[in-house]
Parts: structure tokens; C-alpha cells; sequence
């Protein structure tokens, strides 16, 4: 299969892309391309479209690190099974709504299934061998109580990150399977860095993903 792994940063994914450089981009018989898109949602939505407009690959990987609502520990990994656009829409009136509370789209016109980007390969999903979660995407990383109360409140999300929501997005309308992986790096909201964890995230997700692209089927 021809496989197109995509990342926000080199830095996240760098131990996989020296694995592959020695191996001469393959894995398990697969063809392996990497994507570096870029930080957030608007660079991963053009990029990821360009590329799969110029080659259609038979499955799609992202993988990046994440900050966490669930008290979990850094380094822990999760696959996403669905995304919320948490920030799409308008404050107002002490109450964040929605672009489906504005009639501005229903909570089930596609790609939305119920408000939310559903990933509905189950295959994929199920060969990671990790716990399916639900994650929010923002376009400015949550540090508000209140923000993050919100989230917490209203979508239960277990990880927050800014490219997963356009990742969802550009495959179910591309109908490509797809899977998306994060690895914890810190508490949502905590902005004291020391207490973050890059090389813990960036060592499980990269153990992860060599193990796992020679396995997908």
C-alpha cells in the first residue's frame, strides 16, 4: 500500500522519519510518504488536499502530541475516533454556540455525524490497539478555566490539539481510511513547560508508529 503519514512538526515524528530513511521509505512491504503540514488547521486542510489530489494514498496516518484533560500520564497514547471544531462558532450570551446551534449546518450533513467528525473505519481504528477517544480541535490552545470548563462540560474530550479537526475533515470527504494518533505531552491548561513532557510524547509515538505502519492492512 502506498501510506501518507502527516505531522504538524519534524520534531514529533522525527525518530520515525530516520527509521525510514534507513529502510528507503517502506515498511512491511508498504510505501511510506511523510507530510509535514504545518502548525493548525488551515495549513493542514491545504496541504493534506494538495497532496492527496496529486497522489491518493490507500490509508492516511497523523500523528502528534496532545495536551490532556483526563489526568492521564505524559506519554500515553490514544487514537482518535472522533473530533470536535470546539472554537467554531460565536460567544454569546455567557454560552458558546455551536455552528449547528446557528443553523449555519446540521449537526448531520457531511462529514458531520451528530456535530462531531467521526472516524468510521473501524479496521484502522481497532489495529492500533489503543483506547478510541474523543478529541477537541482549537485553533488557540485552551489556558482559560472557564474555556476549558466548557469543553469539559459540553464535549467530555479526552485530548485537545489544532490539526485533528481538519485531518477528520479532509478524509471522511475523501472516504480515504484514516487514522490519527497522539501521544500526551501535558495537563490542558498547564502553561508551566517544565511540567510538560516532549520527549516522553515524542518517544511512545514514535515506538508506536514503527511498530505499527508494517501491520496495516
Amino acid at each position: 500500500m502506498y501510506i501518507l503519514l502527516t505531522a504538524a512538526t519534524k520534531l514529533e515524528i522525527q525518530p520515525t522519519i530516520d527509521f525510514l530513511n534507513k529502510s528507503g521509505s517502506r515498511a512491511g512491504g508498504h510505501t511510506i510518504q511523510i507530510l509535514l503540514t504545518g502548525a493548525g488547521s488551515v495549513a493542514t486542510a491545504y496541504r493534506l488536499t494538495r497532496q492527496i489530489g496529486k497522489s491518493r494514498p490507500d490509508r492516511v496516518l497523523q500523528a502528534g502530541i496532545a495536551g490532556c484533560f483526563t489526568g492521564r500520564k505524559n506519554g500515553e497514547l490514544v487514537a482518535v475516533k472522533e473530533e470536535i471544531l470546539a472554537d467554531l462558532g460565536v460567544w454569546e450570551e455567557g454560552r458558546f454556540k455551536t455552528l449547528f446551534d446557528m443553523n449555519l449546518a446540521g449537526r448531520n450533513d457531511p462529514p458531520f455525524t451528530n456535530g462531531g467528525l467521526v472516524n468510521p473505519f473501524e479496521e484502522i481504528l481497532s489495529a492500533s490497539g489503543l483506547e478510541a477517544v474523543r478529541s477537541v480541535s482549537v485553533n488557540e490552545i485552551s489556558t482559560l478555566p472557564d474555556r476549558i470548563g466548557w469543553y469539559q462540560q459540553n464535549w467530555s474530550p479526552v485530548v485537545e490539539n489544532m490539526e485533528g479537526g481538519a485531518f477528520h475533515y479532509v478524509c471522511i470527504g475523501e472516504n480515504i481510511p484514516f487514522l490519527q494518533l497522539r501521544s500526551i505531552s501535558n495537563r490542558v491548561g498547564e502553561r508551566d513547560k517544565s511540567k510538560w513532557d516532549f520527549p516522553a510524547a515524542v518517544h511512545s509515538l514514535n515506538e508506536k508508529l514503527i511498530s505499527l505502519l508494517p501491520d496495516l492492512r
